[in-house]
């Protein structure tokens, strides 16, 4: 297989994307596209004041995501603490019937369609390897 030469610049965009997660955001989140990045790129150099705000960025997004975590099972652990076991008890036996009665029709109509077709499986003959004797 013949592999298709990059520019120079291009793997060097690559190599700073690399270095730059935050720039693999924001094409996803669709605020800009990779075209753009790489002319801003090229034009700007790497040392622009452009790229500073995706590096700071970086740093407080890790410290974010891990508070953000945190205070998430805080919230969870909270809310399990304030439940009534009874209420869930409950709730649990209500999602059981309503189950049951789902289940019940759908067999409902799985033995209509049965009852409605009349095609029987082909019955062999019960012997297939029935030999005389001579």
């Amino acid at each position: 297989m013949t592999q298709k030469k990059l520019h120079p610049t291009v793997i060097q965009f690559k190599e700073f994307v690399k270095n730059n997660p935050k720039l693999i955001q924001e094409v996803r989140k669709g605020k800009s596209t990779w075209q753009e990045l790489y002319e801003e790129w090229y034009l700007l150099g790497e040392e622009d004041t452009r790229w500073e705000t995706n590096r700071s960025n970086n740093e407080t997004a890790d410290e974010a995501s891990t508070e953000t975590k945190a205070d998430w099972m805080s919230s969870i652990m909270g809310m399990v603490k304030k439940m009534d076991p009874n209420q869930v008890q409950n709730h649990i036996n209500n999602l059981s019937q309503a189950l049951g009665a789902i289940q019940s029709v759908i067999s409902q109509f799985q033995g209509n369609s049965a009852a409605g077709s009349s095609v029987k499986p082909q019955e062999g003959p019960k012997h297939p390897f029935l030999f005389r004797k001579d």
